[in-house]
């Protein structure tokens, strides 16, 4: 019986001591040239699709479906700023172009009342299309 306990705290000391790495040295970070430092480029943002508010802004433009996308923002307290479409259809148009649509036709904002988590939560959906400029 008296194995056991011992068995599981080597086990645990084991595993503990497999995931230590040791600081940097000082003498390393010296070595360093300011020279050799990689600057990261922030990563390259997507253009958000164009938004078209209603079907007649497509008459005689082809384009294609890509499906159903939808932008939400929740008001989580009533003490909270209360939620924007405007953010909302951002966040749509985001989601489309993440699909690479370059599009959105909007079908819907609007703002709910007592859903879960949300005091109040503003929500706006639209089609992805991909159109062509021809």
């Amino acid at each position: 019986m008296r194995v056991l306990p011992l068995c599981m705290l080597v086990l645990a000391l084991a595993g503990c001591s497999t995931q230590h790495t040791a600081p940097p040295t000082t003498e390393s970070i010296s070595t360093q040239a300011p020279a050799t430092q990689v600057k990261a480029e922030p990563a390259a943002r997507q253009a958000p699709a164009t938004l078209y508010r209603n079907a007649e802004e497509l008459v005689g433009k082809p384009f294609r479906d890509l499906g159903e996308v939808a932008g939400s923002v929740c008001q989580l307290s009533i003490q909270d700023p209360p939620p924007n479409l405007a953010t909302a259809r951002r966040q749509m148009q985001v989601r489309a172009s993440q699909m690479k649509a370059n599009a959105v036709l909007l079908h819907d904002c609007q703002m709910i009342r007592g859903l879960a988590g949300c005091y109040q939560q503003g929500i706006c959906q639209g089609s992805a299309l991909n159109v062509s400029h021809k």
